[in-house]
């Protein structure tokens, strides 16, 4: 299993965790075991039990943001596991996140830095020295969506092909016209922001409701893991002459 597959199942493994807890409460609550008014001795009020359901929004964006940074993490450290690799080596989409990079082209900079940036990048490439580290822009700015990822992953030159069922079940409308990673995305900033309370968020979900929100949501970052994971498997981020033959596949 390669390590973004892993940091994705653990932090999954929390949410899951978490909407058990939400579901044994539930059933508690109904069978009498645990009251809903303060006067019972074991009681979680109709706030409180609101105020726990509206937290698996943030649970899942996070889940959805970690993931990416993972993900694109993955890739620059791949184009950095050989020494050899030449900045000409890289295709042409991973080749403009790196002179992106080096160039700082969206930062905010005067003409003097610009300048030095831009004499850094020919003295590299003159010397002929391989990549060196670099980050890919992640952007996103707290909106990862299923459009947001879309976009990085067609920045990157990777191949996103959704299953029927995966793409139907995050598109698909649950409430106020968003479908499940839309969902999560405009209820995280509002929560973020304070426009809406942890209460107003969790009054008309169930732990039934947010159960089927993460099983979207699972399901549709899973096949995302598993695109960046071909893509690093067959080295993609290379031009394909220059990819490793692997073993098997001549």
């Amino acid at each position: 299993m390669h390590s973004i597959e892993e940091r994705f199942a653990d932090r999954l493994a929390e949410i899951e965790g978490y909407l058990d807890f939400l579901e044994g409460l539930d059933n508690a609550i109904k069978s009498g075991t645990i009251g809903s008014s303060t006067t019972d001795i074991l009681a979680v009020s109709v706030t409180q039990q609101r105020m726990l359901y509206s937290s698996v929004y943030l649970q899942l964006y996070n889940l959805v943001e970690a993931t990416i940074t993972n993900c694109l993490e993955a890739v620059s450290k791949a184009a950095l596991s050989s020494a050899s690799w030449m900045p000409g080596d890289l295709t042409t989409e991973l080749r403009k996140e790196w002179v992106k990079f080096m160039t700082k082209s969206n930062a905010e900079t005067g003409p003097e830095k610009r300048l030095q940036q831009a004499i850094a990048l020919c003295d590299h490439m003159v010397a002929a020295l391989p990549v060196p580290g670099f980050d890919i822009e992640k952007g996103g700015g707290g909106n990862w969506d299923d459009q947001q990822i879309k976009k990085i992953v067609d920045r990157l030159g990777l191949k996103l092909n959704l299953s029927k069922d995966t793409f139907e079940g995050v598109r698909r409308v649950i409430k106020d016209d968003l479908g499940a990673m839309e969902l999560i995305v405009s209820l995280r900033n509002k929560l973020a922001h304070g426009s809406l309370s942890f209460v107003e968020c969790g009054q008309d979900d169930t732990a039934a409701d947010l159960r089927n929100l993460s099983n979207r949501v699972a399901a549709y970052m899973r096949e995302v893991v598993a695109a960046f994971v071909a893509y690093l498997s067959a080295h993609e981020y290379l031009r394909p002459e220059r990819r490793p033959v692997v073993l098997g596949k001549i």
